[in-house]
């Protein structure tokens, strides 16, 4: 049997030692991820600002809100002396969606200006005491201003949970396990690669294998084929597609050391046959997909093509 100590061997829960998933996840999201201005800054006005915007709004389309309401309010104080009906009506030709967000935006900066002579509080619960700032949003204020915040839980971090480690459906549960998986004083990074997750490779339709996922090795929902979520109570199709049977090969590989490819075709496919339809060069397909994302090895032996999970 494999080393299964970065199985997830405590039910409902993280790995036990979750240093491989961690270090899987950064490494995936700082080798690539998707480019957004606020995520080049660490003014936590306009990172403030950002979080409002995307309450409602598709990230994409929140790009030329933002890049214009720091060209017209590019600080804090500017804000605070704009009129009110100014940024209520920026936000109604934006589409930004309620107007109370802009007004509440408003009267923070104020507050910024008026309670703290200009100064951020750096922390969720300071940030907490301005308008319109709740839990989430004063969280990942402090994580990507000041990496001093705590797991940011939004929609996508729980399906990404739910599905990778089988966390329950349950608020305390989910922020249980993101706080668990988060790298001490690197909320910063962390929080965005686990969003970056949910919103490109887990989301409601998964693309675990086109975003490359680097949670594949270990999630349940990967190995089982059950992509249901909280906020997805159908199943995508799934049933005998290409990703079901890559997920089968790293659950069969979990198991053992390493498998010849005749060994390992039968846990994959009931119906496998070396020299068939479904054979050795099927099988030898999956695997070089695999092999190509870093995940499974294939080594030569003098008698068989053998293989195994990649450590």
């Amino acid at each position: 049997m494999t080393d299964q100590s970065t199985a997830t061997d405590r039910p409902g829960g993280v790995p036990a030692d979750p240093s491989a998933v961690r270090d899987a996840l950064v490494e995936w999201y700082e080798a690539d991820h998707r480019s957004y201005p606020w995520r080049e800054t660490t003014d936590p006005y306009e990172i403030l600002v950002s979080e409002v915007m995307s309450q409602q709004t598709q990230l994409d389309r929140v790009v030329d809100a933002w890049e214009d309401f720091l060209d017209r309010w590019p600080t804090a104080a500017a804000l605070a002396a704009a009129d009110r009906s100014a940024v209520v009506g920026f936000w109604t030709s934006h589409s930004l969606g309620y107007n109370n967000r802009a007004k509440y935006l408003h009267e923070a900066a104020g507050q910024i200006i008026e309670d703290y002579d200009g100064e951020w509080p750096r922390d969720p619960d300071g940030l907490s005491e301005l308008m319109g700032v709740g839990p989430y949003t004063a969280n990942a204020v402090a994580s990507f201003a000041f990496n001093n915040g705590n797991s940011v839980v939004d929609t996508n971090v729980k399906r990404v949970l739910y599905r990778a480690f089988d966390v329950p459906d349950d608020d305390s549960a989910f922020e249980a396990a993101a706080s668990a998986l988060m790298p001490e004083g690197q909320s910063r990074v962390w929080n965005n690669a686990v969003m970056e997750l949910g919103g490109v490779a887990c989301e409601k339709t998964p693309d675990c294998d086109g975003a490359e996922c680097p949670w594949r090795e270990w999630c349940s929902a990967y190995e089982t084929g059950d992509f249901t979520a909280p906020d997805v109570p159908t199943q995508p199709e799934f049933e005998g597609s290409r990703r079901q049977m890559r997920g089968r090969v790293i659950s069969a590989l979990k198991e053992y050391d390493e498998l010849p490819l005749d060994k390992l075709g039968p846990r994959v496919r009931v119906d496998y046959a070396p020299s068939g339809e479904y054979g050795r060069e099927w099988l030898r397909g999956l695997l070089d997909d695999l092999a190509d994302d870093g995940l499974v090895a294939v080594d030569e032996t003098d008698d068989a093509l053998v293989a195994r999970l990649k450590r």
